[in-house]
């Protein structure tokens, strides 16, 4: 038998609440796209702190790149936890 398993398995918590008036499917992507943005965010700022422990060190050398991955990262972090903690408000969970 093939069983199909998801991330939801992977991410602690990753079941998502149903809000008010937006039943169905589309809740239930939204709350698992909320998720996925996390640990992409995870691995943006992941791939900063490699860039910059591989990064060339002498003047020459692009070092903003990997402070734009780390940030970009972390912003997604945020962006994404705010926005579940709001739609859990919401939802009264």
């Amino acid at each position: 038998m093939t069983e199909l398993h998801t991330l939801a398995g992977l991410i602690p918590g990753a079941t998502p609440t149903a809000i008010p008036g937006l039943d169905g499917p589309v809740a239930k992507i939204f709350g698992y796209g909320l998720w996925l943005v996390i640990l992409a965010g995870v691995g943006g700022t992941g791939m900063g702190v490699y860039k910059l422990a591989v990064s060339d060190k002498s003047r020459s050398g692009g070092g903003s790149e990997p402070f734009k991955w780390m940030g970009g990262g972390v912003a997604a972090i945020l962006l994404a936890g705010s926005l579940i903690t709001i739609l859990n408000g919401i939802s009264g969970t």
